[in-house]
């Protein structure tokens, strides 16, 4: 029997991925990677979670009657065909032969006469329908239909909500950033080869690049290539690594001879450019509670043959001590958090589909779980870097206002940068630091803050 379809695996992968159950949408692509149809079958599934808060108000629009929930895999289906029909440069008629194909590959054979017809009523109506989804001038104003104005800009109306009040001035900007193809960021190991040096190496190989603006490591590719395009991969001259995440050894102000802590260490770019910006560490401890993804730390340590270095990777809970603290206190932490991710929408865009607020809630507690956890093992002058990949307030300056509130020796520290927009205190200083995503070759959105363990209690911002 002839194999599913690249678009009937796409509809399967994506209704099991909607079950929520699953893990993320690049583990359950995993099974397919060795087909040849994998790339498509791949754009198929980013592209329809990428655009799906808009998708689906089309689809409601063109069915006559909702789909009963265990038709779910016909639903994305679907939404597939919208999505090639929106955004792909495929004919028409080749998107609604293979849709209507693929729903026999999903052993729906009842569902080919209605996918062949809400398709083709999406062309027969596709100006009127789109135009009915265009955004009011002001998508942020009162007057305007919210649920409508998120599918507008294809974000669930939650975080559109959060977003149209935390950050009413860059709403269409963040938006836009995260419906947006990422960058291919290069990070350049500076103890082995200069970034002016490599972007020599780059151009000798007609790989076309411009260096980062906010970390001096980074090179920005104009496309995406395999790494095995790139000079030097695997002896360890460069890795891919988002420009936000190459910011942080330097907000460390590391130096020879320090302890470190990476307290949610996997897959290991982080730790590994730390070892890169300073290569005499006393010690350094990575940690992660997943043994499969601490392994991938090793991986990349040893592709870098970093692995000289004084580390000890630990599987544990970072705030089980027990599992990894020797008593001695440690200079230097980075406790890059838990968190929605809604700064990385543009690289998981299935984020779009699988977040709920319950869960932006229980990444709060576990980031003020962690934090509490962390603290006595700090030693006395010494900097806890707290990070996430979340563009929420609730998840960053409110989580370290929480977190200052109920600790007696923490600072704040001003993060002075020409980047981002600074988190303001109440009482003048400062919460810490955002970077947005909305610069199509820039970082994904950020947030640092930086804490000082203080020998008494004082002001709390700085």
């Amino acid at each position: 029997m002839a194999s599913k379809s690249a678009r009937a695996i796409a509809a399967k992968v994506l209704s099991t991925l909607q079950v929520g159950t699953n893990g993320s949408l690049s583990n359950l692509l995993d099974d397919y990677r060795e087909r040849d149809d994998y790339p498509l079958i791949q754009e198929l599934c980013f592209g329809a979670c990428r655009w799906y808060p808009a998708l689906d108000h089309l689809l409601d629009n063109l069915l006559s009657k909702p789909l009963k929930a265990k038709e779910s895999d016909v639903r994305w289906l679907l939404l597939v065909g919208l999505y090639q029909l929106r955004e792909l440069s495929i004919a028409d008629y080749a998107v609604i032969n293979e849709s209507v194909e693929a729903s026999r590959g999903l052993k729906k054979p009842w569902a080919a006469a209605l996918v062949n017809a809400v398709l083709r009523n999406y062309l027969r109506r596709k100006v009127s329908l789109e135009s009915a989804l265009q955004l009011d001038q002001n998508p942020g104003a009162a007057s305007s239909d919210a649920k409508r104005a998120a599918a507008a800009l294809a974000h669930p109306k939650w975080l559109f909500d959060r977003l149209k009040t935390e950050r009413p001035e860059s709403l269409e900007a963040i938006c836009d950033g995260n419906n947006a193809r990422p960058p291919m960021t290069l990070r350049v190991n500076l103890s082995k080869i200069s970034r002016n040096d490599y972007l020599e190496r780059l151009g000798e190989r007609g790989i076309d690049a411009t260096l980062g603006g906010y970390a001096d490591t980074a090179l920005v590719l104009r496309e995406p290539c395999h790494v095995d395009a790139l000079p030097g991969f695997r002896d360890g001259l460069v890795s891919v690594q988002d420009e936000a995440s190459q910011i942080v050894p330097s907000l460390l102000q590391l130096r020879p001879g320090l302890s470190l802590v990476d307290a949610c260490a996997a897959p290991g770019g982080k730790t590994a450019a730390i070892l890169e910006r300073e290569t005499a560490l006393k010690r350094v401890v990575a940690i992660d509670s997943s043994k499969k993804r601490l392994a991938r730390v090793t991986e990349t340590l040893g592709r870098l043959a970093l692995t000289e270095q004084p580390i000890t990777l630990c599987t544990a809970n970072a705030e089980n001590l027990d599992a990894w603290w020797d008593g001695n206190p440690i200079d230097r932490i980075l406790l890059d958090a838990p968190c929605s991710a809604t700064g990385v929408i543009r690289r998981h865009p299935d984020i779009k589909v699988l977040r709920t607020p319950d869960e932006v809630a229980s990444c709060c507690e576990s980031q003020q779980t962690l934090l509490a956890a962390l603290w006595p093992c700090l030693a006395e002058d010494g900097l806890l870097l707290y990070t996430t990949c979340s563009v929420l307030d609730e998840e960053n300056q409110h989580t370290i206002s929480r977190f200052l509130a109920a600790t007696d020796n923490a600072k704040c520290e001003r993060i002075t940068a020409d980047w981002g927009v600074e988190c303001a205190a109440a009482d003048g200083g400062s919460l810490g630091r955002q970077l947005l995503p909305i610069d199509p070759r820039g970082p994904d959105g950020f947030f640092f803050a930086l804490l000082r363990k203080t020998s008494e209690p004082e002001s709390k911002t700085g």
